[in-house]
C-alpha cells in the first residue's frame, strides 16, 4: 500500500507538473523529485522484502496494510509539508516580502 500511495502521489504530482504554465515558480519538480525518490525507494524495499519472505510477500494481512496505508499517507504529507516549507523559504511571487515592508511601514509611521 505504501508503494501505491507514493506511486499515486507521483504521478498526481507529475500530471499537474506537466499541465501547469507556471510551474518554475512554484517549484513543482522538487514535489515530483520527491514523490519520484520515494516510489523508488519503496520499490527496492518491496523487491528486498520479496526475496526475503517470498511468496508471502503477495498475502499481507489486515494489520499489515492498514500500517503501510498509514505510512504511506504519512511520507505523501511529510512530501507535501517539506514542498510548502519550500516554496515559503523562496517566495516565488514576493508576497511574504511585500506583507513584511508593508508590516514595517505601518509601524514606522506611528
Amino acid at each position: 500500500m505504501t508503494l501505491l500511495i507514493t506511486i499515486l502521489s507521483a504521478v498526481i504530482s507529475t500530471v499537474i507538473w506537466y499541465t501547469t504554465n507556471n510551474r518554475r515558480n512554484l517549484k513543482l519538480g522538487t514535489l515530483c523529485l520527491a514523490y519520484w525518490g520515494a516510489s523508488l525507494m519503496w520499490i527496492v524495499d518491496s523487491v528486498a522484502e520479496y526475496i526475503k519472505t517470498g511468496a508471502e510477500f503477495f498475502n499481507p494481512s489486515a494489520a499489515d496494510m492498514l500500517n503501510d496505508s498509514f505510512l504511506g499517507l504519512s511520507v505523501t504529507a511529510l512530501g507535501l509539508t517539506i514542498w510548502i516549507i519550500n516554496l515559503l523559504i523562496s517566495d516565488p511571487k514576493n508576497i511574504l516580502k511585500i506583507k513584511n515592508n508593508r508590516s514595517d511601514e505601518n509601524g514606522t509611521q506611528t
